[in-house]
C-alpha cells in the first residue's frame, strides 16, 4: 500500500470516528432525534470528495445506529448516509445538483426505511421534516467548517 493510500485511509477513519462522536450530540424531537452527524459527513465530502464522503458517511451512519441501539436502521443508514456523502462531494458545476441529490437521497431512503421496517405511512411522513432540518443544518455547518479548515491546512 502506498503512502498516500495509507494516509487517505487514516484520515477517513479519523473522520468517521469524529462523525460518530458528533452523532452522540443529538437533539430529541417527537419523531426521533437530530444529530450533528451530517455536519461531519458534509465536511468530509466537501474536503475530500465523493468517494471519501460515501465511505465516511456510510460507515459512521452504520456505526452510530449500532452504538445508540437502533440496529434495525444500521443498513439503512449505511445506504442513506453513504449516498448523502457521495452526492455532497460533487464539485464545480455539479455542486448544487449534488447537494440536492444528497438531501433527497437521505430523506427518501429514511422514508422508505420507515415503510420497510413496518412503522407505517404516518411515521414515514413524520420523518421528513426532521431529516430535512438535519440535512440543511449539516450542509451549512459542514460548509462553514470546510471554509475555515481549508484555509489553514493543505490537504495534499
Amino acid at each position: 500500500m502506498t503512502k498516500n493510500k495509507t494516509r487517505d485511509l487514516t484520515v477517513m477513519a479519523v473522520l468517521a470516528a469524529l462523525c460518530v462522536v458528533l452523532a452522540y450530540i443529538h437533539i430529541p424531537t417527537p419523531t426521533g432525534y437530530l444529530t450533528l452527524l451530517d455536519v461531519g459527513i458534509y465536511f468530509t465530502a466537501f474536503y475530500l470528495g465523493s468517494k471519501s464522503g460515501a465511505v465516511v458517511g456510510g460507515l459512521s451512519g452504520f456505526l452510530i445506529d449500532l452504538l445508540l441501539g437502533y440496529p434495525q436502521y444500521m443498513f439503512h443508514s449505511l445506504i442513506a448516509h453513504g449516498a448523502q456523502g457521495f452526492f455532497a462531494g460533487w464539485t464545480e458545476k455539479k455542486r448544487i445538483l449534488g447537494l440536492v441529490f444528497a438531501s433527497i437521497s437521505m430523506v427518501a431512503w429514511y422514508f422508505l426505511a420507515a415503510l420497510l421496517l413496518g412503522y407505517g405511512w404516518g411515521a414515514a411522513w413524520a420523518s421528513i421534516p426532521g431529516n430535512l432540518l438535519q440535512n440543511i443544518f449539516g450542509m451549512f455547518a459542514g460548509y462553514l467548517i470546510f471554509l475555515s479548515f481549508g484555509k489553514g491546512i493543505n490537504k495534499k
